[in-house]
Protein backbone atom coordinates (compact mmCIF):
# COMPACT_ATOMS: atom_id res chain seq x y z
CA UNK A 1 0.00 0.00 0.00
CA UNK A 2 1.52 3.54 -0.97
CA UNK A 3 0.61 6.78 1.76
CA UNK A 4 0.45 10.00 -0.41
CA UNK A 5 0.75 12.71 1.95
CA UNK A 6 -1.22 15.85 1.28
CA UNK A 7 1.41 19.13 1.32
CA UNK A 8 0.59 19.99 5.01
CA UNK A 9 1.01 16.65 6.57
CA UNK A 10 3.72 16.25 8.64
CA UNK A 11 5.25 13.08 10.62
CA UNK A 12 4.76 12.78 14.08
CA UNK A 13 7.58 12.32 16.35
CA UNK A 14 7.68 9.06 18.41
CA UNK A 15 9.12 10.84 21.29
CA UNK A 16 10.75 13.95 22.10
CA UNK A 17 12.33 15.59 25.62
CA UNK A 18 12.61 18.61 27.67
CA UNK A 19 15.98 19.35 29.87
CA UNK A 20 16.08 21.55 32.91
CA UNK A 21 12.07 21.89 34.09
CA UNK A 22 12.74 21.37 37.87
CA UNK A 23 15.79 22.35 40.02
CA UNK A 24 17.85 19.63 42.28
CA UNK A 25 16.02 20.45 44.90
CA UNK A 26 12.11 19.84 43.50
CA UNK A 27 13.64 16.70 42.22
CA UNK A 28 15.01 15.55 45.22
CA UNK A 29 11.31 16.05 46.98
CA UNK A 30 9.71 14.67 44.12
CA UNK A 31 12.52 11.45 44.46
CA UNK A 32 11.90 10.93 48.05
CA UNK A 33 7.94 11.29 47.76
CA UNK A 34 8.82 7.90 44.81
CA UNK A 35 11.27 6.34 47.57
CA UNK A 36 8.10 6.16 49.53
CA UNK A 37 5.54 4.53 47.64
CA UNK A 38 4.01 1.81 48.60
CA UNK A 39 1.12 0.64 46.87
CA UNK A 40 1.42 -2.24 44.10
CA UNK A 41 1.18 -0.74 40.63
CA UNK A 42 -1.82 -2.24 38.53
CA UNK A 43 -2.79 -2.48 34.92
CA UNK A 44 -5.71 -2.61 33.11
CA UNK A 45 -7.56 -5.86 33.79
CA UNK A 46 -6.78 -6.16 36.93
CA UNK A 47 -4.27 -9.20 36.88
CA UNK A 48 -2.77 -10.26 40.44
CA UNK A 49 -0.22 -12.33 41.78
CA UNK A 50 2.14 -14.14 39.10
CA UNK A 51 0.01 -12.81 36.20
CA UNK A 52 0.48 -8.99 37.36
CA UNK A 53 4.09 -9.72 37.91
CA UNK A 54 4.99 -10.85 34.76
CA UNK A 55 3.07 -7.45 33.69
CA UNK A 56 4.31 -5.26 35.80
CA UNK A 57 6.47 -4.59 39.43
CA UNK A 58 6.76 -1.28 40.81
CA UNK A 59 5.17 0.57 43.73
CA UNK A 60 3.19 3.83 43.07
CA UNK A 61 1.91 6.90 44.96
CA UNK A 62 -0.27 9.74 43.75
CA UNK A 63 -0.03 13.95 44.21
CA UNK A 64 -3.29 15.05 43.20
CA UNK A 65 -3.25 18.84 42.06
CA UNK A 66 -3.83 21.14 45.67
CA UNK A 67 -2.32 24.57 46.52
CA UNK A 68 1.04 22.66 48.03
CA UNK A 69 1.73 20.78 44.82
CA UNK A 70 0.39 22.99 42.46
CA UNK A 71 3.98 24.27 41.08
CA UNK A 72 4.21 20.55 39.76
CA UNK A 73 1.57 20.38 37.79
CA UNK A 74 2.39 23.84 36.23
CA UNK A 75 6.08 23.23 35.63
CA UNK A 76 4.56 20.12 33.71
CA UNK A 77 2.00 22.21 32.07
CA UNK A 78 4.57 24.24 30.32
CA UNK A 79 6.74 21.71 29.05
CA UNK A 80 3.68 19.74 27.65
CA UNK A 81 2.47 22.88 25.78
CA UNK A 82 5.79 23.66 24.83
CA UNK A 83 6.39 20.28 23.38
CA UNK A 84 3.00 19.72 22.12
CA UNK A 85 3.42 22.87 19.93
CA UNK A 86 6.40 22.17 18.67
CA UNK A 87 5.75 18.40 17.92
CA UNK A 88 2.48 17.13 17.78
CA UNK A 89 -0.35 19.91 17.88
CA UNK A 90 -2.62 17.87 19.44
CA UNK A 91 -6.00 19.29 21.22
CA UNK A 92 -5.38 19.25 24.78
CA UNK A 93 -7.27 20.44 27.68
CA UNK A 94 -5.17 19.62 30.28
CA UNK A 95 -3.97 17.43 33.27
CA UNK A 96 -7.06 14.86 33.84
CA UNK A 97 -5.67 12.46 36.64
CA UNK A 98 -3.47 12.57 39.67
CA UNK A 99 0.29 12.31 38.48
CA UNK A 100 2.09 9.28 39.48
CA UNK A 101 5.28 8.68 41.12
CA UNK A 102 6.55 5.11 40.82
CA UNK A 103 9.70 3.00 42.20
CA UNK A 104 11.14 0.14 40.52
CA UNK A 105 13.41 -1.85 42.95
CA UNK A 106 16.10 -4.19 42.15
CA UNK A 107 14.72 -6.61 44.70
CA UNK A 108 11.88 -7.70 42.47
CA UNK A 109 13.91 -6.63 39.13
CA UNK A 110 11.33 -3.56 38.97
CA UNK A 111 9.51 -3.44 35.36
CA UNK A 112 6.65 -2.49 33.42
CA UNK A 113 6.28 -4.57 30.09
CA UNK A 114 5.06 -3.04 26.39
CA UNK A 115 2.08 -1.15 26.69
CA UNK A 116 0.38 1.69 25.89
CA UNK A 117 -1.17 4.67 27.63
CA UNK A 118 -4.30 5.68 25.65
CA UNK A 119 -7.30 3.50 25.75
CA UNK A 120 -9.10 1.28 28.03
CA UNK A 121 -12.20 2.46 30.43
CA UNK A 122 -10.57 5.70 31.73
CA UNK A 123 -12.81 9.40 32.22
CA UNK A 124 -10.06 11.05 30.68
CA UNK A 125 -8.54 10.24 26.99
CA UNK A 126 -4.83 10.38 27.48
CA UNK A 127 -3.49 12.17 24.68
CA UNK A 128 0.16 13.50 25.63
CA UNK A 129 2.73 11.17 27.84
CA UNK A 130 5.15 12.28 30.17
CA UNK A 131 8.19 10.75 32.21
CA UNK A 132 9.86 12.85 34.54
CA UNK A 133 13.79 10.67 34.74
CA UNK A 134 14.19 11.30 39.10
CA UNK A 135 17.14 9.24 40.01
CA UNK A 136 20.91 10.28 38.85
CA UNK A 137 21.66 7.08 35.63
CA UNK A 138 24.42 6.27 38.25
CA UNK A 139 22.15 5.05 40.71
CA UNK A 140 20.57 1.80 38.90
CA UNK A 141 21.67 -0.32 36.13
CA UNK A 142 18.70 -1.97 33.90
CA UNK A 143 14.83 0.28 33.85
CA UNK A 144 15.30 1.72 30.72
CA UNK A 145 12.80 3.48 29.36
CA UNK A 146 12.24 2.39 25.57
CA UNK A 147 9.82 3.51 22.45
CA UNK A 148 9.35 1.15 20.18
CA UNK A 149 9.84 3.25 16.88
CA UNK A 150 9.10 1.58 13.48
CA UNK A 151 9.42 -2.04 14.74
CA UNK A 152 12.79 -0.72 16.69
CA UNK A 153 13.80 0.02 20.21
CA UNK A 154 14.80 2.94 20.91
CA UNK A 155 16.22 4.19 24.46
CA UNK A 156 15.21 7.18 25.90
CA UNK A 157 18.73 8.63 27.42
CA UNK A 158 19.22 8.71 30.92
CA UNK A 159 19.80 11.73 32.29
CA UNK A 160 18.08 13.01 35.68
CA UNK A 161 15.63 15.71 35.22
CA UNK A 162 15.22 14.75 31.26
CA UNK A 163 11.63 14.48 30.19
CA UNK A 164 10.38 12.16 27.78
CA UNK A 165 7.55 13.11 26.17
CA UNK A 166 5.07 10.79 23.70
CA UNK A 167 2.01 9.99 21.91
CA UNK A 168 -0.27 7.95 24.96
CA UNK A 169 -0.82 5.38 21.80
CA UNK A 170 2.86 4.93 21.25
CA UNK A 171 4.16 1.30 22.74
CA UNK A 172 6.39 1.87 25.49
CA UNK A 173 8.14 -0.48 28.11
CA UNK A 174 10.56 0.16 31.75
CA UNK A 175 12.86 -3.17 31.29
CA UNK A 176 13.82 -4.76 34.44
CA UNK A 177 16.01 -2.80 37.32
CA UNK A 178 19.21 -5.16 37.86
CA UNK A 179 21.15 -2.64 40.44
CA UNK A 180 19.63 -0.02 42.59
CA UNK A 181 16.29 2.01 42.17
CA UNK A 182 14.64 3.80 39.73
CA UNK A 183 12.27 6.36 40.47
CA UNK A 184 10.07 8.13 38.11
CA UNK A 185 7.05 11.24 37.79
CA UNK A 186 4.73 10.04 35.21
CA UNK A 187 2.12 12.39 33.90
CA UNK A 188 -0.56 11.85 30.96
CA UNK A 189 -2.17 15.20 29.49
CA UNK A 190 -5.87 14.65 28.04
CA UNK A 191 -7.74 15.93 25.51
CA UNK A 192 -10.99 15.18 23.35
CA UNK A 193 -10.63 11.70 21.61
CA UNK A 194 -8.52 11.64 18.51
CA UNK A 195 -10.63 12.40 15.56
Amino acid sequence: MQYILTPYAEPIEPFCWWEGAFTEQELNWLQQKAVDANDQAQVGGNPQGEDLAKIRRSKVSWINNAQDTRWIFEKLAHVASSLNSQFYRFDLTGFGESLQLTNYDQSDHGMYGWHVDYGGNRTASRKLSLVLQLTDPAAYEGGNLQIMVGGEVQNVRKQRGLIAAFPSYVLHQVTPVTQGNRQSLVAWVSGPAFK
